[in-house]
């Protein structure tokens, strides 16, 4: 009897101590079950991009900028048909809050136009990850598959445009000691003149875009927006010219802008002007990194 008696003692103490320990477990598990990964609460997220919409492309360019890229439009008859053609086609996208684009072409007698205009908001998704941050990444990975050459050193030795002016001066020297002002105005003439046939090799010319002759190669551009580079492809032709496209890509804050201009010949053979269209590229790319700014 007194062994029956200890025994339901002893399973009522082990009962006890099983119900507390399985007590504790349950208190510890509650504490593991929060995500290591969560620190929402313990540390403040990265800030968030600037840019939270993105604003309607076919009504970006103003209709002066659409005459001068796209000079076949006025070509059409006036009414529904070249009020189309301005209005633009919107580019297919699945989510208008993180991209959307517009397209516009024109089919002229001399040549056919294409132009697109597409906006991309990048977002982060890592707490720990500004939108600017993720951005600055995605447009470098952009720049980097456009294959840009490298930039040519500034070595100061060597003859740039500016160069080219003082190199006609130089060689007007005999009649600038003169101290003729006509002489001297037509000594700087000369020089500007060689700046001219320095840009048929864009190869040779300096950087500087705002001066004649500037390089013209895809390159890195200074000035425009966060970041921003040109990149400019020939493909050739057998019926024509050549089939040239520029693109200006930019970044603003957590907003990546691309401006592609394309331009096809028509039965002729001459080659699209390179020039031409990289300053119309960049003048609307210019205005578009105005209007995001405002």
């Amino acid at each position: 009897m007194q062994r029956k008696a200890y025994v339901p003692g002893v399973a009522a103490l082990l009962a006890a101590l099983l119900t507390g320990c399985t007590g504790g477990s349950g208190a510890t598990g509650d504490a593991t079950d929060s995500k290591p990964g969560d620190v929402g609460t313990s540390a403040a997220a990265a800030r968030p991009g600037k840019y939270r919409t993105l604003p309607e492309p076919c009504r970006q360019p103003d209709k002066g900028t659409l005459d001068k890229m796209l000079p076949g439009i006025k070509e059409l008859p006036e009414g529904d048909q070249r009020d189309k053609a301005y209005e633009g086609a919107a580019t297919v996208t699945y989510d208008t809050d993180r991209r959307v684009g517009c397209r516009w072409k024109d089919d002229g007698a001399d040549a056919t136009h294409l132009l697109l205009v597409d906006f991309e908001r990048v977002v982060s998704y890592d707490n720990a990850v500004s939108d600017d941050t993720e951005a600055v990444e995605v447009f470098a990975s952009k720049q980097t598959e456009a294959h840009l050459p490298d930039p040519v050193p500034t070595d100061p030795t060597s003859p740039t445009t500016s160069h080219s002016s003082s190199a006609g001066t130089d060689k007007d020297t005999a009649d600038a000691e003169n101290g003729t002002a006509d002489e001297e105005k037509n000594s700087n003439k000369t020089g500007e003149e060689g700046s001219d046939e320095a840009s048929v090799d864009p190869s040779s010319s300096p950087s500087d875009d705002s001066v004649p002759g500037a390089d013209l190669r895809p390159r890195a551009l200074e000035g425009l927006a966060d970041e921003a580079f040109l990149n400019d492809q020939l493909t050739a032709s057998a019926s024509a010219g050549g089939h040239r496209t520029v693109t200006v890509v930019f970044r603003t804050s957590n907003v990546i802008v691309t401006v592609e201009y394309e331009q096809q010949p028509g039965t002729s053979a001459e080659v699209p002007d390179s020039k031409e269209m990289q300053d119309r590229a960049r003048e609307l790319a210019r205005k578009l990194a105005g209007t995001l700014s405002e």
